[in-house]
């Protein structure tokens, strides 16, 4: 037995003694931050305290990172979604410290905050969390983490570049456009629906959970959805609008990963948009799992994990889905870090398939830990 497998060895070993200890990263600097503080509150209602003691580390709008309690977390709702800043209590600001030490806090007084973490849990959605930014620090900072790596993640943020891969792949897509920031007035309405029809999307390209996102059906909502996309990226994506059926399929894994049920999700709004995801309690119906024929739920979750290894991913994604005329499958996009709320589909589309919610935080963590283990064997020196 070689060191590195020795020292594996008695890694498990104490880890079977002890809890792991899990940092629960969440909040963050992008528009999605809100969002990402209901998914962190689900995870620590629902994940086995017995097996893990938890850090809870939230990133304010500004990047600071700090330090703060269950209690701040589980009891900071009220009428508006939370922040980070408006949690009560005093907050004491940490960082990572990157170098051969894994997981280790340093709090801003110089002082360690305990024992070195085994596990971070980013539960960040959308830019400066999900597009690959904190995965390199973790990576740098040597602690072992959930879900996609660096390039997995900035691939699976960035719609454009998703697509295109997705597209030389094989993949069946949408048709799209993209266009940046300089190319405001190459962006004529009459050209756009002479490509991609009319109504069509318009986004941001790294952006998630719907914002920036508008259903354009006219030239006057043109001229309001481009200000508004280009509010929050200097890429936006048109995209044609399907009309059918919008399905959800999850995937789970690393070398090998298998994927879920799928789901479907009817709108109560115009579109599935924020407010029908986290806003509404009752923005759309969730038909866990879809009504589907066994062909097309085997051709969703080959799809499926085909995405989540063009667009190299490990953990964790849900890969979203058009089926159009019930026939032909479209997919839209992947998200690496999916919503973890309530009413999310990723960890309910595994409760239908045979995975409860702590089983599947356990199964991530572990993910995690191998992925670490199996990286750690590479050499990284001559």
């Amino acid at each position: 037995m070689n060191e590195l497998n020795a020292y594996c060895l008695l890694l498990q070993l104490e880890n079977m003694r002890r809890k792991l200890r899990v940092g629960i990263l969440f909040g963050g600097r992008s528009a999605e931050h809100e969002i990402s503080l209901q998914s962190a509150r689900n995870i620590v209602e629902s994940i086995d305290k017995k097996k893990y003691e938890l850090v809870l580390i939230g990133i304010d709008k500004d990047g600071r990172w700090y330090l703060t309690d269950t209690a701040q977390l589980l009891f900071s709702s009220g009428a508006q979604l939370p922040s980070v800043q408006t949690m009560g209590g005093a907050k004491k600001r940490v960082g990572l410290i990157p170098g051969k030490n894994t997981g280790e806090l340093l709090r801003v007084s110089q002082s360690r905050a305990g024992r070195a973490l085994d596990a971070i849990f980013p539960v960040l959605h959308g830019p400066f969390g999900e597009d690959g930014t904190v995965q390199g620090l973790l990576k740098l900072a040597n602690v072992p983490f959930i879900g996609a790596g660096v390039l997995g993640s900035a691939l699976g943020m960035d719609k454009d570049v998703m697509k295109r891969l997705l597209r030389d792949a094989g993949i069946p897509t949408a048709k799209f456009l993209v266009f940046r920031r300089p190319q405001i007035v190459d962006m004529r309405f009459a050209d756009i629906v002479r490509e991609i029809g009319l109504p069509f999307f318009i986004k941001p390209a790294n952006l998630g959970s719907s914002v920036g996102i508008s259903k354009v059906k006219n030239r006057n909502q043109f001229r309001r959805a481009v200000r508004d996309a280009f509010q929050y990226d200097s890429k936006v994506l048109l995209e044609e609008h399907i009309q059918g059926r919008e399905i959800e399929c999850s995937v789970l894994g690393n070398d090998h990963p298998i994927a879920s049920l799928p789901g479907e999700i009817l709108p109560r709004h115009e579109f599935y948009s924020y407010e029908a995801k986290y806003l509404d309690e009752k923005g759309a119906v969730l038909k866990i799992p879809a009504k589907l024929p066994p062909q097309l739920i085997r051709e969703i979750q080959e799809l499926s994990i085909r995405a989540f290894q063009v667009l190299c991913c490990e953990g964790m994604a849900r890969v979203d889905f058009f089926l159009r005329d019930d026939r032909e499958v479209l997919v839209n996009e992947i998200n690496t870090i999916p919503g973890f709320t309530k009413i999310s589909m990723y960890p309910k589309l595994w409760e239908a398939s045979g995975l409860s919610y702590s089983q599947l935080i356990d199964r991530l963590v572990e993910l995690a830990l191998e992925r670490f283990q199996r990286d750690a064997r590479l050499k990284t020196s001559l």
